[in-house]
């Protein structure tokens, strides 16, 4: 029986209709990887944000997150809810806290890529944190992020298991 990916699916759709692609995310993994592995090629890390991706437990991170900064933008939020997620706030964390959820799939080397490229925000992650064209990506950002250090754990994981069949799955 073929599993129904109607999740996974309105998953991608919302990732790409808030500008965030599989190849953005692949480019974070990169930017995390490729100091380790001199001929790293770009297919690779999409390989492994797609695997990463198919977690249905990533998949509801994606939606529970870009529906909360959606209702943020709309002000459909109550306050002070509504102005803690639209500022980031600092103190708030439950933003983080999601992400942690899907850090944690692939171990503790997860934590060590999030906690980086959350501070160094490469990429799409700068673009996710301009507030400057009024969308709100308090929970995105962080979970774009997760999804990167995921699949860059899952990448190291499987370079350290070169010689052994890797499968998560």
């Amino acid at each position: 029986m073929k599993r129904d990916n109607v999740v996974e699916r309105k998953a991608l759709e919302w990732l790409k209709q808030r500008g965030v692609t599989v190849d953005d995310i692949a480019e974070l993994v990169h930017f995390l990887q490729g100091p380790y592995h001199s001929d790293l090629k770009l297919s690779i890390c999409k390989e492994n944000v797609e695997r990463v991706l198919k977690k249905r437990e990533v998949q509801n991170a994606i939606l529970t997150g870009i529906q909360i900064d959606v209702l943020a933008e709309k002000n459909a939020l109550e306050e002070p809810l509504a102005n803690m997620v639209r500022r980031d706030e600092g103190l708030y964390g439950i933003d983080e806290i999601i992400a942690l959820s899907i850090v944690n799939i692939y171990g503790s080397i997860g934590f060590t890529n999030y906690g980086y490229i959350d501070k160094q925000k490469p990429g799409i992650l700068k673009d996710l944190n301009d507030k400057s064209n009024g969308q709100c990506h308090t929970f995105l950002d962080d979970i774009v992020g997760a999804i990167a250090a995921a699949a860059s754990s899952r990448l190291a994981h499987s370079f350290a298991h070169e010689d052994e069949d890797f499968d998560d799955d």
